[in-house]
Parts: C-alpha cells; structure tokens; sequence
C-alpha cells in the first residue's frame, strides 16, 4: 500500500470533495478518483459516499481515517525530526491564536524571535479559541496559545501566565444601573462583588470563545445567570460597548493593560472573587515539536523572567 494513497483518502476527508481535495493535492480530479478507488479495492471496504451533496466517510472509512491520519502525521514528523538533527531548524513556524492574543502578546514576542531567527517564515493562523483547540489537536499549527482548561487530552500545554479578571463598567451612572451600583460608580469604588452586577445588561463573546464561558461559569457562581444585551466575536467590542453605557462585561488582565478602545476607556473594578485566567502554550502531545517552536517557548520564557 503506497504512502501518497493514505495522503489521498486524508485529504479528501478532510475536504468532503474530491474536487477541492485534488487542487490541493495539485493533481486531476479524475486521477485522483481513480487511486482512491484503488485504495477501495485493495483494501476491499468503500471508504467514502459519493454523492450530489458531497462526499463522506462510510464507518469502515471513520476506522481507515484514523489510522491514516497517524500515518501520514508519523511520516511528516520522521521528516521534520530527521531535517533538523542533520540541516537544524525549520523554515516555518505556525502559530495559532485568537485575534486579540495576536494583537496584544505577540507582536514583542515575535520582534525578539525574529532578530534571533530571521530565516524562520512566521504563518500565523488567527481564529477563535474553538476553532483552534480544534486545529491544535488536528496537528494543523506547530504551537498555539490557548487559556485553560484544555480538555483534549491529546493536546500537552506549557504555563505561560496566570492574569486576573476585571469588571469593565461604564464611568458614568446609568438608567440600568442599581442605586448601590451607581454609587460604586459615581465613587470610583476599587472593587465590587461580581453579584452586584446580577442585574445588569451583560456583553458576551459568542460561544466559539472559552472567555465567554468563563464570564458564564463566573456568574453562577456568584448565584445569577447574566442578562445578555449584546454578544460580540471581539473582546475590544464588549470594552467599548461597556465604555459607552451599554452594559458590562469581564476583561482579563492582559488585554486591560494594552487596550486602546476609540477615546472613551471603561471603568475597569477588582472583583472580590479574584477571577483569572491561565494562557498556555498549546501543541499536541504525540506529534514532533520543531525546534523552531521550542525556541518560541524558550524565548518567551526568557523575557517573562
């Protein structure tokens, strides 16, 4: 059984179409039809449903895929581990990260690592936390940054930092607002109990983001369950919206310091519960993890300390 006929049945499960499958694979569409039916016969099981409506995987194709894809993976890290121990680092590094991470953690990480490793091509895929905790455990970046918990447990992380979580509040007293709560307002009180917030009108991330969970999970602690005015894919959203009047919202640590929302800053409060959030270094455990990443970790390290 040829190597390149595994490259093959994985693509195209991963793309649903022999179509898109064979552009990617640079390949025509009717030869590429033809070695996965091969594979079929050979292996004497249909992999795959073709259809009008696209193509999916038969069980005996769920089974064949899954052991294809440790294949393949093995494969492509023998290459990588065998380069390095003879040539030395590669030549690209992926990162994952959420829009806000990339904007508010990597850009001084980055500098450092590029004057140390110029030669090494950055690809940085930016998505939610969702979307990447899915692409990590795919092995589709080298290394990304997530916030726990990580409950895959194909997925190995390293601690980065543990940060506090804030309340992030309009500087003026509104309508909404409790008497008590618009006092704590209007006095600039340094911190509050987050149940004083149980009847304000809440700004959520959407559900692919572990944040808005947090802020969830937070508030039914403290005995509520938010009333969500608004609901955003942008954490710099939420603080905006909350600098002008239209709700509340949690902000961590990282992104307080170094947000910059138009002209008009939230009210940021302590909370009494002291709610954080722990960023990691994510990666999966069973794949080769370069040299190029490794040195990202090294240097982050080396700056936080």
């Amino acid at each position: 059984m040829e190597m390149r006929l595994f490259e093959y049945a994985v693509e195209v499960a991963r793309q649903r179409s022999f179509t898109k499958a064979a552009a990617n694979l640079h390949i025509a569409q009717p030869s590429l039809s033809q070695q996965i039916a091969k594979l079929e016969d050979e292996l004497g099981v249909r992999l795959f449903y073709r259809g009008p409506k696209g193509t999916s995987l038969t069980p005996e194709g769920m089974l064949f895929l899954k052991r294809a894809e440790q294949i393949v993976q093995l494969k492509e890290d023998l290459k990588r581990e065998m380069f390095e121990r003879t040539v030395g680092m590669g030549h690209t590094l992926t990162i994952g990260a959420t829009p806000i991470t990339v904007r508010h953690l990597l850009p001084s990480l980055l500098e450092q690592y590029q004057l140390r490793y110029p030669n090494v091509r950055i690809d940085l895929i930016e998505e939610s936390t969702g979307a990447l905790h899915h692409l990590t455990a795919q092995g589709s970046v080298d290394i990304a940054i997530l916030s726990l918990p990580v409950e895959d447990a194909c997925i190995a992380t390293r601690p980065m930092f543990t940060e506090p979580i804030y309340a992030a509040l309009p500087t003026e007293c509104k309508p909404w607002m409790s008497d008590r709560l618009a006092f704590f307002v209007e006095k600039r009180v340094p911190r509050i109990s987050l149940a004083e917030l149980a009847d304000c009108p809440f700004i959520l991330l959407k559900k692919e983001y572990k944040l808005r969970y947090s802020m969830l999970e937070l508030c039914a602690k403290a005995g509520f369950q938010p009333r969500i005015a608004y609901e955003t894919n942008n954490i710099e959203t939420a603080q905006a919206f909350a600098a002008y009047g239209l709700g509340v919202t949690l902000i961590p640590d990282l992104i307080q310091k170094s947000s910059i929302v138009d002209k008009k800053q939230p009210l940021y409060m302590k909370l009494e519960e002291q709610p954080t959030r722990t960023v990691v270094f994510a990666y999966r455990k069973d794949r080769y993890l370069g040299q190029a990443a490794r040195a990202l970790m090294d240097i982050y390290y080396e700056i936080a300390n």
